[in-house]
């Protein structure tokens, strides 16, 4: 499927081919913070697909585990794209950012399940809201 991103004021946008239903949430707490919520909804462009416009900036972060991850952003609005090691292996797209990302279907596994919070798993429908007030 093809894909297309960007971040929230489009300095910097991507396409790409993924495989639609393998999105992957983490609920490590390096997600949470970079978040700023309870996970992190992903997906692994196929490879040689990415393709980007404009330049990320990049922070490098050292998680629990020892494994490091560069995280890219946009430096000028913020918006989170994407991690993936410093070689620039393992990369994975942050769906909030891309177009099609309803079409990507629900999560099919969640990772680092033990910093998740004690609600994460069992979220009622009721007071579920479509539209604002």
């Amino acid at each position: 499927m093809l894909i297309h991103g960007q971040c929230h004021c489009g300095a910097i946008a991507y396409e790409a081919e993924v495989s639609p239903g393998t999105v992957v949430l983490c609920h490590c707490s390096d997600c949470q913070t970079f978040a700023g919520g309870p996970y992190r909804a992903m997906i692994r462009p196929e490879a040689g697909t990415l393709e980007m416009t404009g330049t990320p900036k990049h922070y490098e972060k050292t998680a629990d585990s020892g494994r490091v991850r560069v995280q890219g952003f946009c430096g000028d609005c913020g918006s989170h794209l994407y991690a993936m090691d410093p070689d620039g292996a393992n990369l994975a797209l942050r769906i909030g950012a891309i177009a099609e990302r309803h079409e990507l279907g629900a999560p099919v596994k969640q990772v680092w399940c033990s910093s998740a919070f004690d609600w994460a798993f069992d979220l009622p429908e009721e007071g579920r809201i479509s539209t604002q007030p």
